[in-house]
């Protein structure tokens, strides 16, 4: 069963790696895609395999960091398709530095592909969206956000890019909260699979090869896709505010922060007093994570 027939998707980034990998998927399920590159060559690519194997797809070319030229992927997608129903929002780079070295460059590269990245082409989409609704037309859609391990726990070396992909996770939360009233669910996943930027390390390109003996490859892109499509189809439309890990065959809910029971004196505190009553606290509250690398 197709679950995304006559839907339409942006997915920014899928020249390669996960994006390409997204793309393929949608096309199979029955989505028309509009696949986002700035390398327009590797996105031709995936336009022709997904056109070769029946499917349809145009490129776009568009800067997701570019606010006014993020509109055209939306009036591509409905010039081209009539219709726009789910924005994935994948593309990303790693600009990976310990935190003392870093450089504002490195800093602001990261915020802009990965954070305004996210906000662009989904805010361009938003406002059509609810100028569907406004005229009174139902709809089903879906903003999808990649956001990451290093996000959820942080990541040692990459303060940049945990700190950018932490904001998406709160931005998926807001968008939830606020756009269910237009139809539009927002859900976030953090995908672990072989891709350009995880196989950058020979350690992990040996780690995360494909297996030559024909048993399931674990670090497959397409196994993360799954997640994404169903997301993405109008079956998923009670599913919103949700963060997600996708790795293999295995997916799980990211548990958020959370409020602990806590010590209210009544009256304020004096500094000296708080030293015990912070050290408790911390004893009391579950554990978090580690940070990756830590």
């Amino acid at each position: 069963m197709s679950i995304l027939q006559g839907r339409v998707a942006i997915i920014t980034g899928a020249g390669g790696g996960l994006g390409a990998a997204h793309a393929k998927v949608f096309a199979a399920e029955g989505c028309a895609v509009v696949v986002n590159d700035i390398n327009e060559a590797a996105a031709q690519a995936v336009v022709d395999e997904i056109t070769a194997a029946g499917g349809k797809a145009v490129v776009n070319t568009s800067d997701i960091t570019n606010y006014e030229d993020s509109a055209n992927a939306v009036k591509q997608a409905i010039e081209s398709f009539g219709d726009l129903h789910i924005v994935l929002n994948n593309a990303g780079v790693n600009r990976d530095r310990m935190f003392a070295s870093m450089t504002e460059q490195e800093w602001d590269t990261i915020m802009a592909v990965h954070l305004k990245g996210h906000f662009c082409i989904s805010s361009h989409a938003v406002h059509y969206w609810r100028d569907q609704v406004k005229a009174g037309k139902q709809v089903a859609a879906r903003i999808i956000n990649t956001t990451s391990g290093a996000g959820l726990q942080g990541s040692i070396g990459q303060s940049n890019y945990a700190a950018a992909k932490g904001g998406i996770a709160a931005l998926t939360l807001n968008q939830a909260a606020e756009l269910g009233r237009y139809g539009i669910t927002a859900n976030a996943v953090a995908p672990a699979a072989r891709t350009g930027m995880t196989t950058a390390v020979e350690a992990m390109a040996t780690r995360m090869a494909k297996p030559e003996d024909g048993s399931f490859d674990y670090w497959a892109p397409e196994n993360v896709s799954s997640l994404l499509a169903w997301l993405a189809s109008e079956e998923a439309g009670d599913v919103t505010g949700k963060v997600f890990e996708s790795e293999g065959g295995r997916i799980c809910i990211c548990d958020g922060w959370r409020t602990t029971e806590g010590v209210d004196k009544g009256d304020r505190w004096e500094p000296s007093e708080l030293g015990e009553v912070v050290h408790k606290l911390i004893k009391d509250a579950v554990p978090a994570q580690k940070v990756w690398g830590s």
